[in-house]
């Protein structure tokens, strides 16, 4: 498995190397046209399969479809995560996806790159400049427009946050608007989306109720993350047990990965589902969330909830949430008195 880690990253390093530099000579300004074209077919590539990657694009979704209210989206991605996530989305039109597994669904690989290639679009957006796949659908794509997801000086000096995962896609594509002579938008970005219906909302409301068994209002934590960021046993038991004494008017639930794990031991309440709406759903019923950064961190955020992240090694200024009253904190250089400070600010908050 070590080896197999090894050569994936060799493999990504070369791609990125071969890559970089497509599109770079049509991202400086596209001819601009003494009439501003007309925009009804969009391509987003986003060649990934992670939840947290794929729920960082739903605010450039919601930006281009306030832009053109009646254009058509295709996304081009990976896995089978995004049909569930974009599924109240009235733009998106089709998803083209790629196999998780390229090498074992060799024929479904080559369909998703003609599909890509065979509809003329209007324009395509790549919405990660150093996605090696992402870059080569947009080169590859049939269309006469293309942002090949390159910031430029004029961004990185009017917005402070430009180098946040979910916002720079937004202000390229903003950038890109005003070169072909279309007014972009001047609002704050939207927050990332999962437009959890009603319907949904009620039923997670049903789920936390069975739960909890009260009508105390609840704090969810997500104790596991991926690789590095994952905070250990310890850390975690030590934690839980400073809210449980700190916050003893409010339910604590923990989140379960799909892996079924807990860094606490499963000591408190848990919830655990394989289905990301109804996670969604429950969280959306919550008063906060509390994890590491982590797809599970970003479905927080996307389930409109008070969202605290805990960054230890990852790029906090990249990935960090940063909607309803949501923050992010370098455990690296805070104090557990810092946290339960924050905390309490947003509760706090989130009650009156």
């Amino acid at each position: 498995m070590e080896i197999l880690k090894k050569v994936n990253s060799s493999r990504r390093h070369l791609m990125r190397g071969m890559t970089k530099n497509i599109g770079r000579q049509r991202t400086k300004s596209p001819n601009k046209p003494e009439i501003a074209p007309q925009i009804n077919r969009i391509l987003i590539s986003r060649p990934n399969s992670r939840l947290g990657n794929l729920l960082l694009i739903t605010p450039l979704l919601e930006e281009v479809a306030a832009t053109f209210p009646t254009c058509k989206i295709d996304l081009f991605v990976r896995g089978n995560l995004a049909p569930i996530i974009f599924k109240n989305y009235p733009n998106v039109n089709k998803i083209i996806t790629l196999p998780g597994k390229p090498f074992k669904f060799l024929r479904e690989y080559i369909y998703g790159w003609l599909a890509v290639r065979s509809q003329r679009y209007d324009l395509v957006i790549n919405v990660d400049k150093n996605s090696s796949s992402g870059r080569l659908s947009t080169q590859f794509s049939n269309a006469k427009y293309k942002i090949f997801g390159d910031t430029n000086d004029r961004i990185i000096l009017q917005h402070r946050d430009q180098d946040h995962m979910a916002k720079q896609p937004v202000y390229m594509f903003r950038d890109y608007l005003n070169d072909l002579g279309i007014m972009p938008a001047n609002r704050e970005v939207a927050p990332l989306n999962l437009k959890l219906s009603a319907e949904e909302i009620d039923q997670g409301r049903k789920v936390l109720r069975d739960l909890v068994k009260n009508d105390k209002q609840t704090i969810a934590i997500f104790t596991f993350a991926t690789g590095n960021k994952r905070y250990s046993e310890s850390w975690w038991k030590d934690f839980y047990e400073r809210l449980k004494s700190e916050y003893p008017n409010y339910n604590i639930i923990e989140i379960l990965p799909v892996e079924n794990i807990s860094q606490i031991g499963f000591e408190g309440t848990s919830f655990y589902s394989r289905d990301i709406r109804e996670i969604g759903a429950v969280l959306a019923n919550t008063s906060l969330f509390i994890g590491a950064d982590s797809g599970i961190m970003h479905l927080a955020s996307a389930a409109q909830v008070p969202t605290v992240g805990l960054f230890a090694v990852t790029e906090l200024a990249k990935y960090q949430p940063y909607n309803n009253n949501s923050v992010a904190i370098n455990t690296n250089t805070s104090h557990a008195d810092d946290w339960s400070e924050t905390i309490n600010r947003i509760l706090l908050a989130k009650e009156r």
